[in-house]
């Protein structure tokens, strides 16, 4: 849920800027209106700094990449000029002075002919796999044989082996540079905090705003209502004149988010999106829910389940994605749950072992209504999304407008929400067919005064019919192709489990009845890389479409907007 935020403004003397704004950053809970950006040299410079902290490893990685580069360019080299063997610049100096000149050929053993030796002088070189050899003729002669000439090596064999050695002390120096910057990696980091957490107070220094002809400075600054206690005993210490009052959505204050710890996990990709208005609705707690149910469906299945659950207790010792262990583990176990329930395990249907006969009954069923299961499992969970999604928008414009400024939003909610409700109802029996019927025929009425006639109360009926009825066309199309979108979940599951199968088909082809153990080798390592590829593949996928759902479809009916800032703090 999105913190109640309060206002500090502040009024200081001209040159108690600094140590007022060091003051509130050891506090660590008071956000000063700032710039983001550099507004001026200082501010650039700073940040300038900070980027020559953060760019000192990488620099150093890219330069013994362009070392190695070079070195096997200058082995490769060594290695077209090494049948040519060792020759200097003197020596083709020295017939230059004779007036002759060299042709270089290279063919292949049965294309040399003997009888070239008899048209003009020839020394063969080498002929271990070619034969490579030389002609001698009068300066400016033209080929003297009956084949292609090929172009002088670039050097001899002699100085492409110097560049080899002068290529491998290079790398050697680069290899020592960057163990030498990777080993103070935590300092360099340190600076480069330091040199943002400077940036960040000289932005916040730079927007104090003048007053009394410049003897004052003022300032804005917001922080969680449940930490007034700890701010107002920082500033009453510092003696510092403020004025505090309840934020409200005209300050455009920051926006603080107040969660458990498991929502705060998905916190980070609400962020992706952008933070609501601080009069807008938090969206993570149903992002939580329904990013990780649709995760776990595009996955679905037990055994990757384990292997995120694994890959996220790794990354705790994985600097810069610790914070990240506690998110892929969730999404671990929520892959082995749902998978579990599939019934599928590493793509092989563990339905059919006997260990699993006792609770075969949780399994969920591979046809409803003669339908795939998880197909038709996919469309309801996209229906109960955004039918929440519609109760969440109603309950939102019903505080914003109030219920008479509502009601067309409360036409549309009681006929998509109220039919689904109703259409569950009498599926599962709780309403027979006759009572079904008035109910759908009493919520429809109520509804089509709404959507018609009510949208808009101060509005020409006549005008809210026309309006309704467009409502009504933009409704009919945009809800079934957003039901549809759910399909995806099904789509994505139902191809990671069939590439997971065929990899299990062409390990167990090669491995036959088992009895061969030399065939366990090759068996092993097409199902281990193929399910490694897979389950990246699949992870990608779970991502993104699990996303999307959310942003689009979610967002788009909760008319959710992102119009906030992150809550940011000078610390």
């Amino acid at each position: 849920m999105i913190a109640r935020m309060t206002k500090y403004s502040f009024i200081l003397l001209k040159g108690e800027e600094e140590g007022f704004l060091r003051k509130l950053r050891e506090n660590g809970l008071v956000d000063i209106t700032r710039e983001a950006k550099p507004v001026d040299e200082r501010s650039a410079a700073l940040l300038a700094e900070a980027g020559r902290s953060k760019a000192v490893i990488p620099e150093a990685k890219a330069e013994l990449q362009a070392a190695s580069s070079r070195l096997e360019a200058a082995r490769k080299k060594a290695e077209a000029v090494k049948a040519w063997g060792a020759f200097t610049d003197a020596d083709l100096a020295r017939l230059d002075e004779a007036g002759l000149q060299l042709h270089w050929y290279s063919v292949v053993k049965k294309n040399f002919d003997e009888s070239w030796k008899e048209i003009c002088p020839l020394e063969v070189i080498d002929s271990s796999d070619k034969v490579r050899f030389v002609a001698i003729t009068g300066k400016g002669e033209e080929n003297p044989l009956p084949i292609k000439e090929i172009d002088a090596p670039e050097c001899d064999y002699s100085t492409a082996l110097k560049d080899v050695a002068a290529g491998e002390t290079e790398v050697e120096k680069a290899k020592a540079k960057l163990e030498e910057l990777t080993a103070e990696e935590d300092k360099l980091d340190a600076e480069y905090q330091k040199a943002l957490s400077e940036l960040d107070l000289y932005l916040a220094g730079v927007a104090a705003v003048p007053a009394a002809d410049g003897a004052l400075s003022t300032f804005v600054g917001y922080a969680p209502a449940e930490s007034d206690a700890a701010v107002t005993a920082t500033l009453d210490e510092s003696g510092v004149f403020y004025l505090k009052e309840a934020a409200v959505k005209e300050d455009n204050p920051p926006i603080s988010f107040r969660n458990n710890r498991f929502v705060k996990m998905f916190e980070v990709l609400t962020d992706m999106y952008g933070r609501p208005a601080y009069d807008g609705f938090d969206p993570t707690p149903f992002i939580s829910v329904f990013f990780l149910l649709f995760f776990a469906f595009c996955m679905g299945d037990a055994g990757y389940g384990l292997i995120l659950i694994a890959l996220g207790f790794a990354l705790k010792k994985v600097k810069g994605f610790s914070d990240l262990s506690p998110l892929v583990v969730t999404l671990g176990i929520g892959t082995f749950v749902i998978g579990f329930l599939f019934h599928t395990f590493f793509s092989i249907d563990i339905s059919t072992w006997s260990i699993f006969a006792p609770i075969k009954k949780i399994f969920l069923p591979s046809k409803i209504a003669g339908y795939d299961g998880t197909m038709v499992l996919s469309l309801i969970v996209g229906v109960v999304h955004i039918s929440l999604a519609m109760v969440v928008k109603t309950i939102k414009e019903t505080a914003h407008k109030g219920f008479l400024g509502s009601l067309g939003t409360w036409g549309w909610t009681l006929l998509i929400v109220g039919g689904v409700a109703v259409g569950a109802a009498f599926l599962a029996g709780v309403l027979d067919s006759a009572v079904t019927k008035w109910v759908v025929i009493g919520l429809g009425g109520l509804s089509a005064v709404g959507i018609f006639l009510l949208n808009d109360i101060h509005r020409n009926p006549l005008i809210n019919i026309g309006a309704g009825l467009w409502d009504t066309y933009n409704m009919a199309s945009g809800i079934l192709g957003d039901v549809l979108s759910y399909l995806r979940l099904y789509a994505l599951g139902l191809a990671g489990s069939m590439l997971g199968m065929a990899f299990n088909s062409i390990g167990s082809m090669i491995l036959g009845d088992g009895h061969n153990v030399l065939l366990w080798i090759p068996f092993l390592l097409i199902v281990i890389v193929g399910h490694t590829l897979n389950i990246a593949m699949a992870a990608l996928g779970a991502f993104v479409h699990p996303l999307r759902l959310n942003f689009l479809e979610f967002f788009k009916n909760s008319g959710y907007e992102a119009a906030g800032r992150k809550y940011s703090p000078l610390k």
